[in-house]
């Protein structure tokens, strides 16, 4: 990719939405149960939309794997912590796995799992993308989307239906202390995008 198309309005678009998911969950201790379900149901389809249209035909250049950033002790803080987070309402019933179609029993699936596996490639990327070496920024755009469409795409959609569930359940999710009213939403500059 040239410079004028790494740098391109969708691609700076994903990497800012992406930045605020990671700050999101690096941050969860700040958020009451309640208000995390409800931020996290806005901020995933909004790095869902912006996710969708990267490019698909980056080719990539470099002759080395890209380094990684997000390692198991990470992933793991940021899977318990959400798992904490949920309590009861991290659990749902999985019904895209291959294994679910052939199976009598239930399988399940957790939101800390989705939310961890996605934080981990959209870590890495924003990390990759942030270093603003051409080759590597190329490489990493290649990688999230193609992550993105094979992978942690459909754990999202996955995620966001359960969080959903949770929030229009009717459940009780006021367990901790909610943030001030004006932490309740999206930074300015996601929901401009989203007018």
């Amino acid at each position: 990719m040239k410079k004028e198309e790494i740098y391109a309005k969708n691609i700076v678009e994903f990497a800012m939405v992406a930045k605020e998911y990671c700050t999101m969950l690096d941050n969860i201790d700040k958020y009451s149960k309640a208000d995390f379900i409800r931020v996290s149901s806005r901020i995933l389809p909004l790095l869902y939309i912006k996710a969708s249209v990267l490019p698909e035909d980056v080719a990539t250049v470099l002759d080395d794997d890209l380094e990684e950033f997000v390692d198991e002790y990470s992933y793991e803080t940021v899977r318990r912590s959400v798992r904490a987070k949920l309590g009861g309402h991290d659990e749902y019933l999985e019904v895209f796995k291959e294994d679910m179609q052939r199976s009598e029993e239930p399988v399940p699936a957790s939101i800390s799992e989705d939310m961890a596996d996605i934080y981990q490639d959209i870590c890495n990327f924003c990390e990759q993308y942030r270093i603003g070496v051409e080759d590597i920024q190329n490489d990493a755009i290649a990688a999230v989307g193609e992550k993105f469409r094979t992978y942690w795409g459909q754990r999202l959609c996955n995620a966001l239906r359960a969080l959903h569930s949770a929030l229009y359940s009717g459940d009780d999710l006021s367990d901790e202390k909610p943030m001030a009213d004006d932490d309740d939403r999206l930074p300015q500059w996601a929901q401009e995008m989203m007018d």
